[in-house]
């Protein structure tokens, strides 16, 4: 387990309500980002915000701003994001070349609101400014006669003001009678740190699904089959499908299903974002026996021609987050919205699901007396044990090779 860490910072409109948070890269509980490689900074962010967090517990209903580097500007791979609950901003440190134009451009027409940030003006900076919707302009780093001036030359955009690093009250006051539309800074409030505990990702496997994304042979069954591999990546992005802002009318309960909806490009996008991300490695042993109840499960129900057997695989698989995450399972399944039936099966381990994950473990334990399943026989339960073992173990050798 490791404790990870989001920085935030209330925005307030005109009426002193708060209208989005800034998301920040901290490393610890210090309230300063230290020293820190920006790419990794912004995929940190973004990770811990959608993936290990939930956007809804960090902002609730508000919008998030989120720093992007250069290469997130540029890059030609879509963001994963819902578009109406962020706000991008673009560094002042980027220069406005036309790698960059182009890819604001992009941006902006993919719908995603941008902003620039720390913002002084200069004639190379138009093209960037036709494109934002927000502009926010440092108080620290320009004069009274200087604020003026750029609220002036603003005023002919379609954009939308933000004052930032508002120290005073009479600054806050000059800021409003100058038409500004939003106000950051520790006069108004300083950022706090949001602290919460990670279940890392697998490096190897998160690789290997990475280098298996980037071959156009690559099908649903494929990626399905490389995230089923990893306990944790599964947890996230089941727990991620199913969060508020997607809001699908039913519950998304496999990792089959979740692929279906995310779509490969998505799935590509998180996996991208995890590895920069620089997240580290879990145990091997309980990894590798989640996937072997995991993997029995799938072939207890197929055995026995029930319905839905991925579900079985899901139930297993999540069988040892309680050792993998070193928290109650209950507390853990909060996160993820599963039917009563998966939620029965894995606390209780009763009903449909249940009943196969209790086959399992007591077939692990060696008590034969207790292993059974709807009416399989001894043998039937025998081979599934072999091969599940047999796939944990192949499957675990391809990500340590």
């Amino acid at each position: 387990m490791q404790d990870i860490y989001i920085g935030r910072q209330p925005i307030f409109d005109r009426n002193l309500e708060v209208y989005a948070y800034e998301l920040l890269f901290r490393s610890g509980t210090q309230n300063q980002a230290g020293t820190f490689d920006g790419d990794q900074a912004t995929s940190q962010v973004i990770v811990n915000a959608f993936i290990e967090i939930g956007l809804e517990q960090i902002v609730g209903s508000h919008l998030a701003f989120i720093n992007l580097t250069r290469s997130f500007v540029t890059s030609k791979t879509t963001l994963p994001f819902p578009k109406d609950r962020v706000v991008l901003e673009i560094l002042e440190d980027i220069h406005p070349d036309a790698e960059v134009i182009e890819g604001a451009r992009n941006l902006a027409g993919q719908g995603y609101c941008l902003a620039l940030d720390d913002f002084i003006f200069h004639e190379n900076l138009k093209p960037l400014i036709e494109q934002a919707q927000i502009i926010k302009i440092d108080l620290m780093a320009l004069s009274r006669e200087q604020l003026n001036e750029h609220v002036r030359l603003l005023q002919g955009y379609n954009v939308k003001l933000l004052a930032e690093k508002i120290e005073t009250q009479e600054e806050f006051e000059h800021c409003k009678q100058l038409g500004f539309d939003y106000f950051q800074g520790y006069f108004l409030s300083k950022p706090n740190i949001v602290q919460s505990t990670q279940l890392p990702p697998n490096r190897l496997s998160v690789l290997q699904l990475l280098s298996k994304l980037q071959s156009p042979e690559t099908d649903a069954t494929d990626i399905e089959t490389l995230v089923m591999q990893d306990v944790a990546l599964s947890y996230k992005l089941l727990r991620y499908i199913n969060s508020a802002f997607f809001a699908f009318p039913k519950q998304i309960e496999s990792i089959r299903q979740a692929v279906v909806y995310l779509g490969t490009q998505a799935i590509k996008s998180w996996v991208t974002l995890l590895v920069v991300a620089g997240l580290g490695n879990k145990p091997a042993e309980l990894v590798t026996q989640a996937m072997q109840r995991a993997k029995m499960c799938e072939l207890l129900a197929k055995t026995a021609k029930r319905p839905q057997s991925e579900t079985y695989f899901t139930v297993g698989l999540f069988s040892l987050l309680e050792a993998l995450m070193d928290a109650p399972l209950e507390k853990i399944l909060e996160s993820l919205p599963f039917t009563d039936d998966i939620r029965q099966g894995l606390l209780e381990h009763t009903g449909p699901y249940g009943e196969a994950l209790a086959c399992v473990i007591a077939y692990e334990k060696g008590d034969f007396l207790r292993a059974h399943f709807d009416r399989l026989a001894p043998s039937q339960m025998t081979d599934a044990y072999v091969s599940s073992a047999h796939w944990a173990d192949q499957s675990s050798s391809s990500m340590s090779s």
